[in-house]
């Protein structure tokens, strides 16, 4: 599995490891996104994300090096590892580059540093890692039950373009159509095209992100053209 890697993009995705739900109810989808928040929000700006009763799926970019850096200098300082500090606390990223601005949805420029690769890839990992441990210790709680939730390695793509970042978003965001779960993007609750079309998320970088489409108008138009797509190719055959 090819390690996370500063100023990158991905479509990453994990799956119930088995065939129980790892959402059950809106408590659980809300919980979810509140450890998101904790964890992956410092270390990520998110542009898409959908959760599902038994998957989910998210469009992120790891943020640049120094920030990362501060982070582990950071959580260094601190008695645990896992203690780091919420995104309302985050360190100011005023000197981050805009997403829209971007030439390489891929590796970003390596820089001299004072902290090892392999440390980066560790602390990006282990973010992840305390989510879903997090969750999982919440849930296993909940519903009495003991043993993971998720599969432990998630899957993650590295996005190369901006083709390819456009179709990871409308792919997240149509999961619950091509599941049957709904018919239309704004009909699932858990997903965050609702809250990108009124500008509203506490989660998505939603003007960057609308930026990168070209408008809100275009936004919408990309993802109705790829339902309608979609539904095309979904009729089954006349015999």
């Amino acid at each position: 599995m090819q390690p996370l890697q500063p100023d990158t993009s991905y479509h990453i995705f994990n799956h119930a490891n088995g065939f129980e739900n790892v959402f059950r109810k809106a408590e659980n989808y809300r919980y979810f996104l509140e450890k998101y928040r904790l964890y992956i929000s410092p270390i990520a700006e998110t542009y898409a994300w959908c959760l599902m009763p038994n998957h989910f799926h998210l469009v992120v970019r790891i943020r640049k090096r120094n920030v990362i850096e501060k982070l582990i200098l950071n959580s260094n300082s601190n008695s645990t590892f896992s203690k780091v500090r919420p995104f309302s606390s985050a360190p100011t990223l005023h000197n981050v580059q805009p997403f829209s601005n971007v030439q390489n949805f891929g590796k970003g420029e390596v820089e001299k540093n004072s902290i090892s690769n392999a440390a980066i890839e560790k602390y990006l990992s282990k973010q992840f890692a305390n989510l879903f441990s997090c969750y999982t210790q919440s849930f296993n709680k909940m519903y009495q039950r003991m043993g993971s939730l998720f599969i432990k390695n998630f899957k993650r793509e590295a996005i190369e373009n901006k083709r390819h970042f456009f179709n990871a978003i409308i792919y997240t965001h149509r999961n619950p159509i091509h599941h049957r779960f709904r018919d239309r993007f704004e009909e699932w609750d858990y997903s965050s095209f609702f809250e990108i079309i009124h500008n509203r998320s506490e989660i998505v970088e939603v003007d960057k992100l609308l930026k990168t489409f070209g408008g809100q108008e275009v936004f919408i138009e990309m993802h109705r053209q790829n339902l309608e797509a979609f539904q095309i190719d979904d009729q089954p055959e006349n015999s």
